[in-house]
């Protein structure tokens, strides 16, 4: 806004020589001339000039609000995410107490010698799967945290302990309605229709720029004898240039930002759909599991164990039973996450800054 309110400088100039006349009655001598020219601006090529910056601080503020949006939901989904594997770490801490509690009760029987050995070697294996799944899911952790840190803007030394719960969130809306919601809030919609009313501000000042801009000149000569004043106009001729080229690039300039604000809305209007889908089947397979699966892992489980301590079953069927019910739980918690996620996408398509 400064550069275009600034008003063009005048320029001045300055000369020096001598004259000689051998002619009598002319006198010879120094000589000084010195001129000054003030550029204007007339017509609509000043307003024209601020109307285009206005454009571009609108669009530079609606870009600001796009960045903020994507960089707050871009916290939030690391925050989900770290939630997210520190409850991994709690089901794989869970699944390898009890691998070990299991290996020590077939420790048992193969002292006594209700069982071989060869049962003791699987438990001893899964006990090192349990305990290397463990570990990664630490180191996950550690990972999500470090970015997170960086997401947040906090020191790598810098203690973080996220704290919540990958809770239920409330009904959505009808997609109808996030669609409405999207295409009129949205920054990154806002801000290409910014775009393209910069585009037709910036063709109306290359039209104004086809209009000569005179300059006022006042000049002044000093001879030996008498000085002479005068004053004047200049007036660039448009012969040769008419901003033919600039004119044609600016109404290209406006096809260009049509086009890209249309495929932004495309692709936003896709993205909803997409985390629509998303958080509907999640909810699904969640109430599946509730309803059923992880129920039946845990019976599963508990089954096996009484049926292996009768005799009825060997170690295998216990060690399934047991993968079985930490794959569910695992499977339970992704689908937490991914309707969280997928929450957290459609509030940042819809322009839903998280509360305080």
């Amino acid at each position: 806004m400064l550069t275009a309110k600034a008003y063009p400088n005048p320029e001045g100039a300055a000369m020096a020589g001598r004259q000689t006349f051998r002619v009598p009655g002319n006198v010879s001598g120094f000589v000084q001339s010195y001129s000054l020219s003030q550029p204007l601006e007339l017509g609509a090529l000043r307003p024209s000039r601020l109307s285009l910056a206005e454009r571009g601080l609108d669009s530079s503020q609606l870009a600001l609000a796009e960045i903020r949006l994507a960089l707050l939901s871009g916290v939030r989904r690391g925050w989900y995410e770290a939630l997210r594997r520190r409850e991994e770490i709690s089901i794989l801490t869970e699944n390898l107490r009890l691998v070990e509690e299991l290996r020590k009760r077939i420790q048992v029987r193969v002292e006594v010698g209700e069982a071989g050995r060869l049962e003791l070697l699987r438990a001893d294996t899964e006990v090192v799967t349990a305990r290397n799944a463990l570990n990664r899911g630490r180191l996950s952790y550690l990972t999500t945290l470090s970015q997170l840190r960086a997401a947040i803007g906090m020191t790598p030394d810098a203690d973080l302990n996220p704290e919540g719960a990958l809770e239920a969130p409330g009904p959505l809306p009808p997609l109808e309605t996030l669609r409405r919601e999207t295409l009129d809030k949205h920054p990154a919609l806002a801000l290409g229709r910014a775009e393209v009313r910069r585009a037709e501000a910036r063709l109306v000042y290359e039209k104004a720029q086809k209009r000569p801009q005179p300059s006022v000149v006042a000049q002044v000569d000093v001879p030996p004898d008498v000085p002479i004043y005068r004053f004047g106009v200049n007036v660039p001729l448009p012969f040769w240039n008419r901003r033919e080229g600039p004119i044609a690039e600016a109404v290209a300039d406006i096809r260009l930002k049509q086009s890209i604000t249309q495929s932004r809305q495309l692709l936003l209007l896709s993205g909803l759909e997409t985390a629509y889908g998303r958080y509907q089947t999640a909810t699904q397979q969640l109430q599946a599991y509730e309803e059923g699966v992880l129920l039946e892992a845990e019976a599963a489980l508990r089954g096996a164990e009484l049926a292996y301590q009768l005799g009825e079953r060997g170690i295998l069927e216990v060690l399934d039973a047991q993968r079985t019910l930490r794959t569910v739980r695992l499977d339970f918690l992704n689908a937490q996450y991914d309707r969280q996620a997928s929450l957290v996408d459609l509030d940042e398509l819809r322009a839903v800054e998280p509360q305080k």
